[in-house]
């Protein structure tokens, strides 16, 4: 049976991820990283604030965890209006979607997640309320059906997705402002684990940070949950005090080694080195080597790969570099003519 939507180091969402709203930063001062971001956002919320008008329509994307739906609600307490939050696959029909835009006031913010697994005929709806906040509503239905354009208020749209090259160019091209959110450096991350622990009551020293940090992938959302799962070790097997040798002895028990892999990343880079003596290799054959999802192995496994270098991608597929090699503590092969497994 799949396990990796429970894996400790997965960056999308979990049900035991609620934490303290204390964490969530409410202003954009308080957030920590992203500081291009933070900038071009500073600029777009000063504009609007001078012309008193609502924000311009934004679009986050970039992997799952690094803060677009919390960016979504600093926006929305930076310009002091209220935020509606939906996702993609939850509006089913049009009528779901014009049930929420007539109920918005004017400088209200919907917030949409996994915006690129909005349905055609939803994108339809939304097109004329982003651009002309305008309602098109049909009423009946053959030669008697007529349209009726209802005015709605003027209000700004944030989307969020992990997979921008799934939003269709139309919607797209509807956002005033489309940002990347990138993984986090060491120094933010030590920054972010730090105010957690504060927050969060843990007592815990600068190399115990530093190694929670440091195992947390450069996703904020990752981080938090390792920190708590070594607050719980740290209680019932330590005096309470989250040291590095602590913290190591905790995520090791756990399977989360020094760069933040846990088994199915090894499992992934074992079977490119191993079994296809380092690729190329298809990605569904990764897949079903791992009895995982492709989808799983794109969206959350790899990403984390290709930035640490451990990973390529190439026409013929994806290849394991003399990083990997090393992390493994596998020798790395002399330069042979590669073959594809597809």
């Amino acid at each position: 049976m799949n396990d990796s939507p429970n894996r400790l180091v997965n960056p999308q969402s979990q049900p035991d991820d609620r934490l303290d709203p204390a964490l969530r930063p409410k202003r954009l001062s308080d957030l920590i990283g992203q500081n291009r971001v933070k900038e071009n956002l500073a600029i777009l919320i000063d504009a609007a604030r001078q012309r008193s008008e609502p924000l311009d329509h934004v679009l986050f994307y970039g992997p799952p965890g690094l803060g677009k739906t919390t960016l979504a609600h600093i926006l929305a307490n930076e310009m002091g209006v209220n935020i509606k939050i939906t996702a993609g696959p939850a509006i089913e029909r049009p009528g779901d979607l014009a049930a929420i835009l007539s109920n918005l006031r004017a400088g209200d913010i919907l917030f949409i997640d996994e915006v690129h697994r909005l349905g055609r005929s939803i994108e339809d709806v939304l097109y004329p309320a982003m651009e002309d906040f305008a309602l098109d509503i049909i009423i009946g239905k053959g030669p008697s059906a007529r349209s009726i354009r209802l005015k709605l208020p003027r209000f700004s749209v944030i989307g969020a997705t992990t997979r921008l090259a799934l939003v269709t160019a139309p919607l797209r091209a509807r956002f005033g402002a489309v940002h990347r959110l990138d993984y986090y450096e060491l120094g933010a991350m030590q920054q972010i684990v730090n105010r957690a622990a504060g927050v969060l009551g843990v007592e815990a020293d600068s190399d115990g940070i530093d190694e929670i940090a440091q195992r947390g992938r450069g996703t904020p959302r990752v981080a938090l949950r390792l920190l708590r799962r070594v607050r719980d070790y740290a209680e019932v097997r330590a005096d309470g005090v989250i040291t590095r040798r602590v913290a190591e002895q905790a995520l090791d028990l756990m399977d989360v080694d020094q760069r933040g892999l846990d088994d199915i990343d090894r499992r992934v880079l074992r079977t490119v080195i191993e079994k296809y003596n380092g690729g190329p290799v298809g990605l569904s054959t990764i897949a079903a080597s791992i009895s995982e999802e492709p989808d799983t192995i794109m969206d959350v496994v790899e990403p984390y790969l290709l930035q640490l270098g451990f990973l390529d991608r190439t026409p013929q597929g994806r290849t394991a570099t003399r990083l990997a090699y090393e992390h493994l503590n596998l020798a790395y092969p002399k330069d042979d003519q590669p073959k594809l497994f597809s």
